[in-house]
């Protein structure tokens, strides 16, 4: 959390120290209360990985479901249930996926590269992109680019990113034959260095412009509205009577101070964006975090979902952690508490 404080003479070292201190002692019950409502909440769902894993097979009778039950600790109450996973966590352990046979945290690590460079584009693509938009239709409000830019930014804002994504694929891979439609590299092409990056990039720009777009249009409307608001105050005034060059005014002094409501927002979106890249990654075929926790909902591998959560929560608090000290560095007048 901030706030704005007059008192700018503490340390900057001093100040992160305080502040990661003080992020981790809020993290921890916060992150052990998003465990315990995420256990129930799945438990409510019919069905479990012993009744998905029977059936599969093809011998779905009384006596596989109570051993398949019994071996992965499903017949036990729900809350000693609760205990064990929470025991479990205790010793930095996120338990064993019954559907995969191996530790959840062995799955994790494998899919979580994925996911977290598909994240950094999408939201690395969706703050440029914005960011220029925003500028650019503060620049010319209530003229033709305004105009033309707003109407754009509501049709991404209004249209599902499956439905862009498949639209994308349609264009940019069937018709132009430009980008691949699905995967994550070329298979069997044995690329190293340079090439396997740029490979691995044309696999990605397309899930990282679908999973974008919807953040593109909320980061130009607000960057737009929060320019015009900061260019009306005095100080934006007293920097124009000194005769420094538009060019300069515009990117020393409004958008800088525009750009703290945008990180703001950036660090709230960061959950929104994993819950995206569920159907992003679906729809691309993409080896990440969103397909796997897609995969274990119909496999009903609870310990799969609730080590996914679980780092989506810490994810969330870490961003957001960083999100209030770089807002601490574009204005020293705020404090990090």
């Amino acid at each position: 959390m901030i706030r704005l404080s007059g008192d700018t003479s503490m340390p900057g070292p001093l100040r992160v120290a305080k502040a990661l201190r003080r992020t981790a002692l809020q993290a921890v019950p916060t992150v052990l209360i998003i465990v315990i409502l995420n256990f129930f909440l799945l438990r409510l769902a019919p069905g479990d990985a012993a009744e998905v894993m029977a059936g599969e097979a093809g011998s779905a009778t009384a006596e596989t479901l109570a051993a398949l039950r019994n071996r992965f600790g499903l017949d036990l109450p729900v809350l000693q249930q609760l205990a064990d996973y929470l025991w479990t966590l205790a010793h930095f352990s996120l338990g064993d996926s019954p559907r995969y046979n191996m530790p959840v945290a062995a799955l994790i690590g494998q899919r979580l590269p994925n996911t977290l460079a598909l994240m950094a584009l999408a939201l690395g693509l969706a703050l440029v992109i914005g960011i220029a938009l925003g500028a650019l239709m503060a620049s010319f409000v209530g003229r033709l680019p305004d105009r033309v830019l707003s109407v754009l930014a509501l049709l991404f804002y209004s249209i599902p990113s499956f439905w862009i994504g498949l639209m994308l694929i349609v264009l940019f891979s069937v018709k132009l034959g430009w980008l691949p439609s699905g995967g994550a590299e070329s298979i069997g092409a044995g690329y190293t260095g340079w090439e396997a990056f740029v490979d691995r990039l044309r696999f990605m720009v397309l899930p990282g412009l679908s999973l974008a777009l919807f953040y593109v249009a909320i980061y130009a409307r607000l960057t737009r509205g929060d320019m015009l608001e900061v260019r009306a105050q005095d100080y934006v005034r007293t920097a124009q009577a000194k005769g420094l060059p538009p060019f300069a005014v515009t990117t020393r002094h409004v958008l800088r101070n525009a750009l703290l409501p945008v990180t703001t927002m950036a660090g709230i979106h960061l959950g929104g964006l994993m819950g995206g890249a569920v159907v992003v990654e679906t729809v691309y075929s993409w080896p990440g975090l969103g397909r796997l926790a897609y995969e274990a909902v119909m496999g009903r591998d609870f310990n799969v979902l609730l080590g996914i959560l679980l780092l989506s929560s810490l994810l969330v608090v870490a961003v957001n952690a960083l999100i209030d000290l770089f807002q601490a560095w574009l204005d020293p007048r705020i404090e990090v508490r």
